[in-house]
Formats: C-alpha cells, structure tokens, sequence
C-alpha cells in the first residue's frame, strides 16, 4: 500500500522577520513554488520573501496536518519562533535536506 506522508511548514525570509506556515504532500516542489512566488504582492510567502525553509513536521493522514498547520498559525510569533528553535537553533535553511 502506498503511504502519504504529509508536512507542516514553516518558512521565512533571508532577514527571518517574516514566517510562513502551510502544509503540503510535496514539500519539495512547495519550497520551490514559494521561491517561484517571491515578490508576488498576491500571495503572503510572495510579498515577504518567505522561501527558506527553517522548520518541517511529517505526518502519516492529513487530518493530522491540518490540524496542527492552523494550531501554529493562531500562535504568536514568540512561539513559533520557539518551536523553530527546539529542532533548528541556529534557523539554517533546511531545503536541501534530506526530506
């Protein structure tokens, strides 16, 4: 049987002053449909630059995915920036890491 595997993202900008959180089934392609978009005034990742990868979370059901992308989304900054750093302290940009 073919397993899905479903991510939550966190994605920021080259200065990290702006994050960007969704979910996707091919974080891959995502990362590169942000870069794609970067200065798009019609898209919030597009309008701020957010192309870098910083924080990933893999789920097995979307549900599970969605569930947690709006659970982050109604933090505040001071803890997403918190859950960025447990797993990635020094904000590295994780898009050529092995996903």
């Amino acid at each position: 049987m073919f397993a899905h595997c479903y991510y939550v993202n966190i994605v920021t900008n080259p200065a990290k002053t702006s994050v960007y959180t969704g979910v996707t089934n091919d974080i891959r392609r995502r990362i590169q449909e942000h870069f794609g978009n970067r200065g798009n005034p019609n898209t919030f990742a597009g309008r701020y630059f957010c192309y870098n990868l910083v924080y990933y979370q893999p789920f097995e059901h979307i549900d599970g995915a969605i569930a947690r992308e709006k659970e982050i989304k109604g933090w505040t900054r001071a803890k997403k920036d918190a859950l960025i750093e447990l797993d990635n302290p020094q904000w590295l940009t994780l898009n050529y890491a092995e996903l």
